[in-house]
């Protein structure tokens, strides 16, 4: 098994790439969809949650307003990370156990956003990178999402910079281009990625 940590700054792209590798076969493990699974209602998180920021972020359906917290946090550093305290062991404990389900010779993608900004990337056997300029990521957040600017400006500057993402990558992906420049390159990357499972499970 070849374990893969997968990151990118917002809008940079990587949910496209980790598209890209779920078609060629790799087993996804997407740390986003975890941390919204483990603050359903009813569960043990999103009790935590409200305990810590009250029942004003949660919608009239009892479950968890997410732009209202993020709105929250974003904008505090220190509220962040009383959510990433709650959040992450939780988003932890269920990725270990999905890549305990994982075959020998998989390669078993960890969609990361915040892989640098906590310091993960020794838990992968290699770091994939997806980079785009800061002016690629602030136009896609306000064209493509409907961000407001400033908005956008926050929650990129909450994350890691462009350099410390790149100082941890064993790989990057350029992605400040059309998605036709994207997948060759993925493509490229997951043919290396397949080489190295095949590998080093002998």
């Amino acid at each position: 098994m070849l374990k893969v940590g997968l990151t990118g700054g917002i809008g940079a792209g990587k949910s496209a790439v980790s598209r890209l590798f779920v078609s060629y076969g790799a087993v996804l493990i997407d740390a986003d969809r975890i941390a919204r699974e483990v603050v359903e209602p009813g569960t043990p998180g999103l009790a935590a949650v409200v305990e810590a920021f009250g029942t004003g972020i949660l919608t009239e359906e009892g479950t968890l307003d997410r732009p209202k917290l993020g709105a929250i946090v974003f904008a505090d550093s220190d509220r962040l990370a009383t959510l990433n305290a709650i959040v992450h062991p939780l988003v932890g404990a269920r990725s270990a156990e999905l890549e305990g389900r994982a075959g020998p010779d998989d390669v078993v993608v960890h969609d990361v956003p915040l892989l640098t900004e906590n310091g993960l990337a020794p838990l992968y056997d290699l770091v994939v990178v997806v980079d785009a300029s800061p002016e690629t990521q602030l136009d896609r957040l306000v064209r493509l999402r409907g961000m407001a600017e400033p908005e956008a400006r926050a929650r990129m500057a909450a994350q890691a910079t462009r350099a410390q993402r790149r100082a941890v990558a064993d790989l990057v992906i350029d992605n400040d281009g059309p998605f036709e420049a994207l997948e060759p390159q993925v493509r490229k990357v997951w043919a290396d990625l397949v080489r190295r499972a095949s590998t080093e499970g002998r």
